[in-house]
Protein backbone atom coordinates (compact mmCIF):
# COMPACT_ATOMS: atom_id res chain seq x y z
CA UNK A 1 0.00 0.00 0.00
CA UNK A 2 2.93 2.25 1.16
CA UNK A 3 4.59 2.02 -2.48
CA UNK A 4 0.89 2.31 -4.44
CA UNK A 5 0.87 5.75 -2.32
CA UNK A 6 4.29 6.35 -3.30
CA UNK A 7 4.09 5.62 -6.80
CA UNK A 8 0.64 8.29 -6.77
CA UNK A 9 2.12 10.85 -5.49
CA UNK A 10 5.53 10.50 -8.00
CA UNK A 11 3.30 10.60 -10.83
CA UNK A 12 0.99 13.42 -9.29
CA UNK A 13 4.18 15.22 -9.38
CA UNK A 14 5.56 14.52 -12.67
CA UNK A 15 2.51 15.59 -14.20
CA UNK A 16 2.20 18.76 -12.72
CA UNK A 17 5.49 19.15 -13.64
CA UNK A 18 4.86 18.85 -17.22
CA UNK A 19 1.88 21.09 -17.29
CA UNK A 20 4.02 23.87 -14.87
CA UNK A 21 7.27 23.69 -16.97
CA UNK A 22 6.37 21.85 -20.31
CA UNK A 23 8.86 19.99 -22.19
CA UNK A 24 10.89 22.39 -25.49
CA UNK A 25 10.28 18.93 -27.64
CA UNK A 26 7.19 17.51 -26.93
CA UNK A 27 3.87 19.50 -27.96
CA UNK A 28 0.45 19.78 -25.90
CA UNK A 29 -0.92 16.77 -28.03
CA UNK A 30 1.76 14.58 -26.32
CA UNK A 31 2.35 16.26 -22.94
CA UNK A 32 -1.99 15.27 -23.23
CA UNK A 33 -1.15 11.89 -23.54
CA UNK A 34 1.27 11.73 -20.93
CA UNK A 35 -0.62 13.61 -18.24
CA UNK A 36 -3.68 11.30 -18.82
CA UNK A 37 -2.13 8.21 -18.25
CA UNK A 38 0.36 9.10 -15.42
CA UNK A 39 -2.56 11.11 -13.58
CA UNK A 40 -6.37 10.45 -14.13
CA UNK A 41 -8.65 11.99 -12.18
CA UNK A 42 -7.01 11.52 -8.80
CA UNK A 43 -4.54 13.28 -9.88
CA UNK A 44 -6.03 15.84 -11.39
CA UNK A 45 -7.60 16.96 -8.07
CA UNK A 46 -4.73 16.37 -5.93
CA UNK A 47 -2.60 19.41 -8.53
CA UNK A 48 -6.10 21.03 -8.64
CA UNK A 49 -6.07 21.40 -4.71
CA UNK A 50 -2.48 21.92 -4.64
CA UNK A 51 -1.72 24.15 -6.70
CA UNK A 52 -4.87 26.38 -6.26
CA UNK A 53 -5.59 25.77 -9.91
CA UNK A 54 -9.21 24.34 -10.26
CA UNK A 55 -9.06 24.42 -14.01
CA UNK A 56 -5.60 22.59 -14.52
CA UNK A 57 -7.31 19.95 -11.75
CA UNK A 58 -10.50 20.09 -13.89
CA UNK A 59 -9.14 19.07 -17.34
CA UNK A 60 -6.49 16.40 -15.94
CA UNK A 61 -9.18 14.95 -13.93
CA UNK A 62 -11.16 14.83 -17.25
CA UNK A 63 -8.02 12.78 -19.02
CA UNK A 64 -8.22 9.66 -20.52
CA UNK A 65 -4.55 9.32 -21.26
CA UNK A 66 -2.74 7.21 -24.00
CA UNK A 67 -3.56 7.27 -28.11
CA UNK A 68 -6.74 8.27 -27.26
CA UNK A 69 -5.82 11.64 -25.44
CA UNK A 70 -3.81 12.01 -28.49
CA UNK A 71 -6.31 12.17 -30.74
CA UNK A 72 -8.16 14.32 -28.37
CA UNK A 73 -5.45 16.87 -27.78
CA UNK A 74 -5.33 17.02 -31.37
CA UNK A 75 -8.99 18.00 -31.55
CA UNK A 76 -8.40 20.50 -28.77
CA UNK A 77 -5.53 21.94 -30.73
CA UNK A 78 -7.67 22.77 -33.71
CA UNK A 79 -10.69 23.94 -31.19
CA UNK A 80 -8.12 26.34 -29.50
CA UNK A 81 -7.06 27.88 -32.43
CA UNK A 82 -10.37 28.61 -33.25
CA UNK A 83 -11.11 30.46 -30.15
CA UNK A 84 -7.90 32.50 -30.56
CA UNK A 85 -8.93 33.65 -33.64
CA UNK A 86 -12.59 34.01 -33.00
CA UNK A 87 -12.28 35.71 -29.45
CA UNK A 88 -9.10 38.18 -29.01
CA UNK A 89 -10.71 39.92 -25.81
CA UNK A 90 -10.28 36.56 -24.28
CA UNK A 91 -7.10 34.74 -23.00
CA UNK A 92 -6.85 30.85 -24.74
CA UNK A 93 -4.46 28.14 -23.05
CA UNK A 94 -4.17 24.35 -24.46
CA UNK A 95 -3.80 21.99 -21.37
CA UNK A 96 -3.08 18.61 -21.74
CA UNK A 97 -6.25 16.93 -22.67
CA UNK A 98 -8.39 20.39 -22.87
CA UNK A 99 -8.89 24.30 -23.15
CA UNK A 100 -9.04 27.41 -20.32
CA UNK A 101 -10.56 30.23 -21.81
CA UNK A 102 -10.23 32.97 -19.15
CA UNK A 103 -12.00 36.40 -19.49
CA UNK A 104 -11.60 39.20 -17.04
CA UNK A 105 -14.27 40.46 -15.32
CA UNK A 106 -13.96 43.84 -16.51
CA UNK A 107 -14.98 42.35 -19.76
CA UNK A 108 -17.81 40.58 -19.03
CA UNK A 109 -18.91 42.58 -15.91
CA UNK A 110 -19.01 46.13 -14.50
CA UNK A 111 -17.30 46.30 -10.72
CA UNK A 112 -18.89 44.74 -8.31
CA UNK A 113 -21.94 44.07 -10.58
CA UNK A 114 -23.19 40.37 -12.21
CA UNK A 115 -25.36 41.36 -14.69
CA UNK A 116 -23.84 41.30 -18.52
CA UNK A 117 -22.60 44.00 -20.56
CA UNK A 118 -22.78 44.75 -24.26
CA UNK A 119 -19.46 43.71 -24.85
CA UNK A 120 -19.92 40.96 -22.19
CA UNK A 121 -22.48 39.82 -25.09
CA UNK A 122 -20.51 40.14 -27.84
CA UNK A 123 -17.85 38.45 -26.76
CA UNK A 124 -19.73 35.26 -25.16
CA UNK A 125 -21.76 35.13 -28.64
CA UNK A 126 -18.20 34.47 -30.34
CA UNK A 127 -17.44 31.99 -28.22
CA UNK A 128 -20.40 30.65 -28.67
CA UNK A 129 -20.22 30.44 -32.15
CA UNK A 130 -16.84 27.90 -31.79
CA UNK A 131 -18.59 25.86 -28.92
CA UNK A 132 -21.59 25.44 -30.96
CA UNK A 133 -19.21 23.87 -33.48
CA UNK A 134 -17.20 21.39 -31.27
CA UNK A 135 -20.68 19.54 -29.15
CA UNK A 136 -18.99 16.97 -28.14
CA UNK A 137 -17.52 18.96 -25.25
CA UNK A 138 -18.41 19.73 -21.74
CA UNK A 139 -17.60 23.30 -20.52
CA UNK A 140 -17.36 23.89 -16.76
CA UNK A 141 -17.90 27.79 -16.00
CA UNK A 142 -15.85 29.01 -12.74
CA UNK A 143 -16.78 32.39 -10.98
CA UNK A 144 -13.70 33.84 -9.48
CA UNK A 145 -12.90 37.59 -7.54
CA UNK A 146 -10.33 39.52 -5.76
CA UNK A 147 -9.71 39.90 -1.86
CA UNK A 148 -11.95 43.19 -1.77
CA UNK A 149 -15.37 42.78 0.12
CA UNK A 150 -16.30 39.71 2.89
CA UNK A 151 -15.31 36.32 1.97
CA UNK A 152 -19.49 35.48 1.75
CA UNK A 153 -19.99 38.22 -0.51
CA UNK A 154 -17.40 37.16 -2.67
CA UNK A 155 -18.47 33.48 -2.66
CA UNK A 156 -21.75 34.79 -3.37
CA UNK A 157 -20.85 37.21 -6.21
CA UNK A 158 -18.58 34.32 -8.25
CA UNK A 159 -21.48 31.81 -8.07
CA UNK A 160 -23.98 34.48 -9.78
CA UNK A 161 -21.45 35.57 -12.35
CA UNK A 162 -20.82 31.97 -13.30
CA UNK A 163 -24.36 31.01 -13.58
CA UNK A 164 -25.24 34.07 -15.65
CA UNK A 165 -22.62 32.94 -17.78
CA UNK A 166 -24.07 29.98 -18.24
CA UNK A 167 -27.52 30.90 -18.33
CA UNK A 168 -26.59 33.16 -21.34
CA UNK A 169 -24.49 29.80 -23.33
CA UNK A 170 -27.72 28.22 -22.66
CA UNK A 171 -30.14 30.43 -24.26
CA UNK A 172 -27.75 30.77 -27.23
CA UNK A 173 -28.00 26.93 -27.75
CA UNK A 174 -25.47 25.68 -25.42
CA UNK A 175 -27.34 22.17 -24.04
CA UNK A 176 -28.30 22.28 -20.56
CA UNK A 177 -25.68 19.00 -19.68
CA UNK A 178 -22.61 20.32 -20.99
CA UNK A 179 -22.77 23.01 -18.80
CA UNK A 180 -21.31 22.93 -14.73
CA UNK A 181 -20.90 25.96 -12.87
CA UNK A 182 -19.18 26.64 -9.89
CA UNK A 183 -18.10 29.60 -7.83
CA UNK A 184 -14.59 30.13 -5.94
CA UNK A 185 -14.57 33.59 -4.49
CA UNK A 186 -11.31 34.89 -3.67
CA UNK A 187 -10.06 31.87 -2.21
CA UNK A 188 -8.12 31.07 -6.02
CA UNK A 189 -6.33 34.40 -6.71
CA UNK A 190 -4.16 33.65 -9.72
CA UNK A 191 -2.26 36.96 -9.48
CA UNK A 192 -1.38 39.45 -6.66
CA UNK A 193 -4.38 40.88 -4.89
CA UNK A 194 -1.81 43.45 -3.60
CA UNK A 195 -1.75 45.68 -6.82
CA UNK A 196 -4.76 47.44 -8.93
CA UNK A 197 -3.87 45.34 -12.04
CA UNK A 198 -3.82 42.34 -10.11
CA UNK A 199 -6.63 42.35 -8.43
CA UNK A 200 -8.60 43.42 -12.17
CA UNK A 201 -7.13 39.58 -13.41
CA UNK A 202 -8.47 38.09 -10.36
CA UNK A 203 -11.82 39.41 -11.19
CA UNK A 204 -11.94 36.69 -13.60
CA UNK A 205 -14.40 33.79 -14.60
CA UNK A 206 -12.62 30.80 -16.82
CA UNK A 207 -14.13 28.37 -19.11
CA UNK A 208 -12.78 24.64 -18.78
CA UNK A 209 -13.53 22.66 -22.36
CA UNK A 210 -13.05 18.41 -21.90
CA UNK A 211 -13.98 15.67 -23.83
CA UNK A 212 -17.21 14.21 -22.89
CA UNK A 213 -18.43 10.43 -23.18
CA UNK A 214 -18.99 10.37 -26.83
CA UNK A 215 -15.39 12.29 -27.82
CA UNK A 216 -13.84 10.18 -25.66
CA UNK A 217 -15.81 6.53 -27.04
CA UNK A 218 -15.10 8.19 -30.40
CA UNK A 219 -11.39 8.58 -29.70
CA UNK A 220 -10.69 5.18 -28.01
CA UNK A 221 -12.19 3.78 -31.26
CA UNK A 222 -10.02 5.45 -33.61
CA UNK A 223 -6.98 4.77 -31.57
CA UNK A 224 -8.09 0.70 -31.51
CA UNK A 225 -8.19 0.91 -34.99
Amino acid sequence: MKMKKLSMFLLVVLSATFISTGCASWNKTQKGAVIGTAAGGTAGAVIGRSSGNTALGAIIGAAVGGASGAIIGRQMDKQAEEIAKTVPDAKVERVGEGIVVEFSSNILFGFDESDLSYDAKTNLDKLVSVLNVYPETDIEIQGHTDSRGSEQYNQTLSVQRANIVSDYLADKGIAHDRLETKGFGETLPKYENQTAEGRTQNRRVEFMITANEKMKEEAEKEASK
